[in-house]
């Protein structure tokens, strides 16, 4: 069997490395430094499948991902990974004593925001610089050991990179975790030990362009009547004009199964476009391997 090449949002050491990891042990993993790029390497047979960060239990949606695979992209989201996350304050080993005196705090928006708390209060007059991961950040730091600089990320960042850890579990909250997408140009849903018993189909939906008062009553009573849960929803612009959305649902039910194909034919009937991203399991990554 040909072994698949995976993209993930690198560089190595990424929280999305980790997680690719634990779920692809036996492929190509190859490290893409956006979230486009690796979207664009799936669309064009660059690699076989790719894995990006899609939502952060403090920080919600990662707004690229999703409006990536919306307006760009045709792909299926083939299973998900749910990953903990654990950001750590890490600089050269050169300045590891004169680090509370640095200038600069590099790391991905999303880390950043979720180090908000400790950042203001600890280092308040700090310059927050974005990096398009925190691995990416680290691998800076690491490059500029002149500069009297930290970065933030995790502990496989540090070692990969050669850096020293001087705060350790500096996120605001405790239950701290990130949900990646797994996407795929076929459509089909990975089955291979340690997935959740629970399947989920994303879809995304646009009301009808009447603009009709109850819309979005009527689509969310598609799903009521035929008890389908919903685990998210949420409203992403659809860069036509002020008040237009599109609509990201998680439901917990396989796309195949009789109720869900009645529910997305009542969709289209209703003049709703209808998008679906697959049917998919769920794989948990476990603290040992975002710490190794």
């Amino acid at each position: 069997m040909k072994t698949k090449q995976v993209a993930f949002l690198g560089p190595e050491a990424s929280f999305t490395h980790l997680a690719t990891k634990s779920l692809f042990q036996q492929e190509v993993l190859v490290p893409i430094r956006t979230i486009p790029e690796c979207i664009e390497a799936v669309a064009n047979g660059e690699v076989d499948i790719a894995v990006v960060p899609l939502e952060n239990a403090l920080e919600g949606t990662v707004p690229l991902t999703i409006d990536y695979l919306f307006h760009e992209a045709e792909l299926y989201v083939i299973a998900e990974l749910l990953s903990p996350i654990e950001q750590h304050l890490m600089v050269h080993p050169n300045n590891a004593g004169r680090w509370e005196d640095m200038t600069t705090v590099y790391s991905h928006p999303h880390a950043l925001a979720q180090c908000h708390k400790y950042l203001f209060y600890r280092f308040g007059k700090v310059p927050l610089e974005q990096s398009s991961s925190t691995a990416a950040a680290a691998k800076y730091v690491s490059e500029n050991e002149d500069l009297c600089i930290a970065a933030i990320g995790n502990t496989s960042a540090a070692s990969e990179y050669g850096l020293k850890i001087v705060e350790q579990n500096i996120h605001d909250f405790q239950f701290n975790h990130t949900r990646f997408f797994v996407i795929s140009k076929k459509n089909y849903c990975i089955e291979q030990e340690g997935h959740t018993d629970q399947v989920k189909t994303t879809v995304m939906i646009t009301l009808p362009k009447d603009d009709r008062s109850g819309a979005l009553h009527q689509v969310l009573s598609v799903f009521a009547w035929r008890q389908l849960n919903l685990s998210k929803i949420e409203s992403r612009p659809l860069k036509t004009g002020l008040g237009h959305y599109f609509f990201i649902m998680d439901v917990l039910e396989d796309e195949k199964m009789p109720m869900m194909v009645g529910a997305m034919e009542e969709l289209k009937a209703l003049g709703c476009g209808v998008k679906s991203l697959g049917s998919y399991y769920t794989y948990e990554t476990k603290k040992e391997a975002i710490r190794s």
